[in-house]
């Protein structure tokens, strides 16, 4: 189960750097170009970098079941958002493989953590 939550932590915190540190990279993966205001970058570093670093360094320090669980309800929701889309705005391999890393994740850490959590 450690090695797992760990895999998890990984998965987050190293995503999460590339939104942090190579926003234009992560742009172009995820198919999005930064606009006029100059708010592209600085979003993408916020929301699919630095966040995911915080969320997977804070269920590393904290440690606990609740902890890693908490991890998999984030990606859990990262997992609903790509699934609205695919339903509302249509579908793709990339949004597919996107939502199918999510939901895994999600998913297993929930599962591994989540019954420990509320025991």
């Amino acid at each position: 189960m450690d090695i797992l939550n760990y895999l998890f932590v990984l998965a987050s915190i190293g995503l999460g750097a590339f939104g942090w540190l190579a926003p234009r990279y992560t742009l172009e993966t995820l198919d999005l170009q930064a606009g006029p205001t100059g708010m592209g970058q600085p979003e993408i570093r916020a929301s699919a970098g630095a966040l995911f670093i915080g969320m997977g360094l804070g269920a590393l320090i904290i440690g606990s079941p609740a902890a890693f669980a908490m991890l998999g309800f984030c990606w859990l929701g990262a997992s609903v958002g790509r699934a609205t889309s695919l339903v509302l705005d249509g579908q793709s391999r990339k949004k597919w493989t996107f939502f199918g890393v999510e939901a895994v994740v999600g998913l297993g850490a929930l599962m591994l953590n989540l019954p420990l959590a509320l025991s």
